[in-house]
């Protein structure tokens, strides 16, 4: 399965020009393909205006996205490859995305050994405290619930 990555970031790229925003991009220059000026990069980061003003050639695929602009007067072509960016936002106001690691998800070649979904009690179930298994016989050694589930957001 092809990484996400980039079909978010080019949909939040278009929705920033759309409200007439300044997209930016955090890199992370340190990356394996990644092409900027080094002179610009601190602890390992860069930061790129992808504004149509600022830049020329702009092409933002899958692979990479890649574009011509002017450092301190010099052009220059840059090439960041899709999991070297870390975020995308507004200049303006903060809004946009930081990306997280994404895990490896398995190829298609690797049918025989993709992960099982299992049926697992409901939720009354374990609240009413029902010990009759819908499959008798079967050995239940998942661990016990405890409560209900939450979200916790972190800053």
């Amino acid at each position: 399965m092809q990484s996400s990555r980039p079909y978010i970031a080019r949909a939040l790229y278009q929705w920033l020009l759309d409200n007439d925003l300044t997209p930016y991009i955090v890199v992370d220059a340190e990356q394996e393909g990644v092409e900027v000026p080094r002179q610009f990069v601190q602890n390992g980061q860069i930061v790129l205006n992808l504004s149509p003003t600022a830049v020329r050639d702009f092409a933002m695929e899958n692979a990479a996205v890649s574009f011509s602009a002017r450092f301190g007067g010099r052009p220059m072509q840059v090439m960041v490859p899709s999991e070297a960016m870390i975020a995308i936002y507004a200049r303006e106001n903060g809004v946009g995305m930081v990306f997280g690691h994404e895990p490896v998800i398995p190829s298609e070649a690797a049918e025989d050994e993709a992960p099982q979904l299992n049926e697992v009690e409901s939720s009354d179930e374990v609240e009413r405290g029902d010990d009759a298994s819908p499959h008798e016989g079967q050995d239940d050694e998942s661990p016990p619930r405890k409560g209900r589930p939450s979200l916790r957001v972190i800053k």
